[in-house]
């Protein structure tokens, strides 16, 4: 029997994939219920097969993805990308959601300090909020 076949823990995995830091935290994901398997809320000891379909939601973030390969190792993030497909509906949120942190970047304005007593006197009165004139 080939180890793809037996099947791998659900937090093992998910910390191998780099998913998250430590097997600690995916059991911790896991049991605040931010992981599901096949459409069901999953446990941190289930038996995790090769094209199970996974969901996990980080902060904003949502990845839905299919299990290609089992490793009992963590590895290098080139190959831990290897062990999973991302479906296309979650890259394209991910694009989408980094293409609204850019705009909102170049949208940002930063004056570098608060303006002093000049300044905010000057800024009262441009905006008519200065009842001393």
């Amino acid at each position: 029997m080939k180890p793809d076949d037996a099947g791998q823990r659900l937090d093992k995995w998910l910390w191998a994939a780099r998913f998250f830091r430590t097997r600690a935290l995916a059991a911790a994901a896991i049991r605040g219920g931010k992981v599901r398997i096949n459409d069901a809320r999953a446990k941190a000891a289930k038996t995790l097969r090769a094209g199970d379909k996974l969901e996990v939601s980080r902060g904003d973030e949502r990845i839905e993805l299919t299990v290609i390969k089992l490793s009992t190792r963590r590895l290098a993030a080139s190959d831990a990308a290897k062990l999973y497909a991302e479906s296309a509906a979650s890259l394209e949120r991910a694009a989408n959601r980094r293409e609204s942190r850019r705009i909102g970047r170049l949208a940002r304005t930063d004056f570098g300090q608060r303006p002093d007593k000049r300044s905010r006197r000057l800024l009262r009165r441009i905006s008519g909020k200065d009842s001393s004139r």
